[in-house]
């Protein structure tokens, strides 16, 4: 059975910008010598690993609304330098726009059941220039 987490995109407004994000890290990490993929690091690693991997992913929360999501591919375990246990959660590059969910704060990640989460945005609807915001707005007024 599929499992998601859930984990707010700190210091990101837009899906845009976690994509422009991401791609810089990776630049940056490939002409260092190191991995080139791109992941997330967190402190807590799930136990749920294997029904996450199980077509799981990680739902973004961005502007207090789930906005997009990344397709987990794997989970790794590491002792960083200062001899803390973390999780690397390796994230296809592709970052998915979803239709937005409003979510409170919290901190760290959460599991997020297949049925709690939010549709993709389909079709034309993720190729146009409108603001998500105002996507939402006018989709909440039955005008979309």
């Amino acid at each position: 059975m599929t499992l998601h987490l859930i984990k707010l995109c700190v210091g990101v407004e837009e899906p845009e910008e976690l994509r422009q994000w991401q791609a810089m890290r990776r630049k940056q990490r490939k002409a260092a010598g190191e991995r080139d993929d791109t992941f997330h690091i967190t402190r807590m690693v799930p136990k749920r690993k294997e029904e996450l991997l199980d077509g799981g992913s990680l739902y973004w929360v961005m502007k207090g609304s789930i906005r997009a999501r990344q397709r987990l591919l794997d989970i790794e375990t590491f002792t960083d330098n200062e001899g803390i246990n973390r999780c690397v959660l390796v994230l296809d590059p592709e970052v998915v726009l979803t239709e937005l969910r409003g979510r409170r704060p919290f901190q760290g990640w959460r599991y997020l059941k297949a049925e709690d989460a939010p549709p993709d945005v389909s079709g034309s609807d993720a190729d146009d220039d409108m603001p998500e915001d105002m996507r939402a707005e006018l989709k909440a007024l039955g005008l979309i």
